[in-house]
């Protein structure tokens, strides 16, 4: 397999992903990638979070399922032919506070259970598991308008537990960053701080990606249980 070449600028429709961010008992990043797509039909958007899929009849091949980890050749730049899939799976990030932890101010590092180590472009080492999380995605149109797709974030107010307990989700935040990235991130670092939140964008006729490391900032004493949340990710462009 290539390398990737460092501080490389070629960033490897409505669609959404989950992902759910548990604590139990009680979460930096390089820089970018992106890679700008030949403007083809069908107008179309794709989002990964953690795991995803697509099915591909390149080569006049019959269709077929592709998960995680999962890669063309040729990359999807150049595969029109090949398309997004729904991939039902919701990664988990997590973390567990030991007892005399919790609350003592020290950010605690979260890990995922995704299996998407690789970029869906070109297969290449992007993320490193289970400290990253993958997100990336792409817009493709017929023409070159400079319009752009927009990635947001739906969150809960709260983690909550099995006895209604609460934990703010502003709790956890990220940085952003994967290996052989240079440039701003698609996908740059952030937090919980809010119910809606834009988490990055992907210009007209682009692949973006990038990996995130979540933390927990355990400034809080919550009841002791398990705290889960779901967060809703969804691509939209114009």
């Amino acid at each position: 397999m290539c390398g990737r070449l460092p501080g490389r600028n070629g960033r490897r429709l409505g669609t959404a992903a989950a992902a759910v961010l548990a604590l139990l008992a009680a979460a930096s990043g390089a820089q970018a990638f992106t890679i700008t797509l030949a403007a083809a039909s069908p107008r179309t958007v794709f989002l990964a979070v953690g795991d995803g899929s697509f099915v591909s009849t390149i080569n006049g091949s019959p269709a077929t399922y592709c998960a995680a980890p999962c890669s063309y050749n040729p990359p999807i730049a150049q595969a029109p032919n090949t398309t997004p899939a729904v991939n039902p799976k919701i990664d988990v990030v997590s973390v567990s506070v030991a007892a005399n932890a919790v609350g003592n101010g020290t950010a605690q590092a979260m890990t995922t259970n995704s299996a998407q180590a690789q970029s869906f472009f070109d297969h290449y080492g992007f993320c490193n598991l289970p400290n990253q999380l993958y997100i990336g995605g792409y817009y493709r149109e017929p023409g070159n308008a400079g319009k752009t797709a927009t990635v947001t974030a739906t969150v809960p107010a709260a983690l909550t537990d099995g006895a209604g307990d609460t934990l703010p989700f502003s709790q956890i935040s990220w940085t952003s960053g994967g290996n052989g990235d240079a440039g701003a991130e698609p996908f740059p670092a952030g937090s919980f701080n809010g119910t809606s939140l834009t988490v990055g964008t992907i210009a007209q006729n682009q692949w973006a990606e990038s990996c995130w490391t979540f933390s927990y900032k355990n400034t809080v004493v919550p009841a002791a249980g398990t705290y889960t949340g779901r967060v809703l990710y969804t691509i939209s462009a114009p």
